[in-house]
């Protein structure tokens, strides 16, 4: 049988299905870390995963347009086995407020490393002349996959500083990498899934927040840091009703609880901001006749207005 010399190692049929496959990981794990934001207390993390849901939609978006151009349908994920998919429930099952450290080792040191390491390979094997598109997707997807990789390797470092904790997190990534193993990873066909943690060039500075640096509040714009300040002097007036005028109406019960659990506020000051898309996250350290404690209020302008959308309590230490 005669092979065209400038002919791929993919069918087209074999390149939709394949694409398909990576369309579910994606899109399984855009899911996945948008249900982790609200279930994580350390700041790091979640604006990790709120920065890294928009590139796994972002990738997911590109797969399912290149389908239409393998004469396949728009817009399909599916997975390689059922084993991948217990493989996905696995990964999405630490959902207890203390498994950080559980949900970045699945996501950056066993799938998107396998990811990485398989767009690599489908890269380099993929033909410059018939697969362009598919080339030009490959090649975004390493690169912000490294990223990825590297900046959650960061932020893991600066959470396992316990022996113990780190035994119990390597546990649970061998756990993971049989379940991928079992799989055949993401294409369902390979005995030894690989990974890559070759972040060469990868510059993770902006998907983190300054773990250790002193935050500045004058990096919080003249007219957020207005609101915020009227916001919570109402609430060391005591006013609350005045407090959750900031709040749309759906939202001013709960955050008038988060940000009053400690009592009367007496003092307070802005520690941390982060943007994600029109949202400003920002976290409060309140004090008051019970002690201190911490909350992320989340900001998003309504018609040139900032107004306080959802908060919650991450930290609390009672007082003397």
């Amino acid at each position: 049988m005669s092979v065209h010399p400038l002919a791929g190692d993919f069918s087209v049929e074999a390149s939709a299905a394949q694409i398909r496959h990576y369309r579910y990981a994606e899109e399984r794990l855009m899911r996945t870390l948008g249900g982790w934001i609200a279930l994580t207390a350390e700041l790091p993390v979640k604006l990790l995963f709120g920065r890294h849901v928009w590139d796994c939609a972002q990738h997911a978006d590109l797969w399912g347009r290149r389908l239409p151009e393998l004469r396949a349908p728009a817009n399909q994920s599916e997975p390689p086995n059922e084993r991948f998919v217990k493989f996905m429930d696995l990964l999405d099952s630490c959902e207890a407020p203390d498994q950080s450290p559980e949900r970045l080792v699945g996501v950056y040191r066993v799938l998107k490393p396998h990811l990485v390491a398989t767009y690599e390979a489908h890269l380099a094997a993929a033909n410059p002349i018939y697969e362009p598109p598919t080339r030009r997707i490959l090649e975004r997807c390493v690169t912000e996959e490294r990223r990825h990789v590297a900046a959650g390797s960061i932020v893991l470092k600066r959470l396992l500083d316990d022996v113990a904790r780190r035994q119990q997190v390597e546990s649970w990534e061998r756990r993971l990498l049989d379940a991928l193993g079992d799989a055949g990873g993401v294409t369902g066909r390979s005995e030894r899934p690989a990974r890559s943690f070759d972040i060469t060039g990868a510059d993770p500075a902006g998907d983190l927040v300054a773990l250790d640096s002193p935050f500045d509040p004058a990096c919080v714009t003249p007219d957020l840091r207005t609101a915020i300040e009227d916001h919570v002097r109402a609430l060391v007036a005591g006013d609350v009703a005045r407090a959750s005028l900031r709040a749309p109406e759906g939202a001013r019960d709960a955050v008038s609880r988060v940000v009053t659990q400690g009592g009367a506020v007496q003092t307070w000051a802005i520690v941390a901001q982060a943007k994600v898309g029109a949202h400003r996250f920002i976290k409060l350290r309140l004090t008051g006749p019970r002690g201190t404690w911490v909350v992320l209020e989340q900001w998003r302008q309504f018609e040139g207005q900032w107004r306080v959308v959802d908060a919650e309590l991450i930290g609390a230490e009672p007082g003397p």
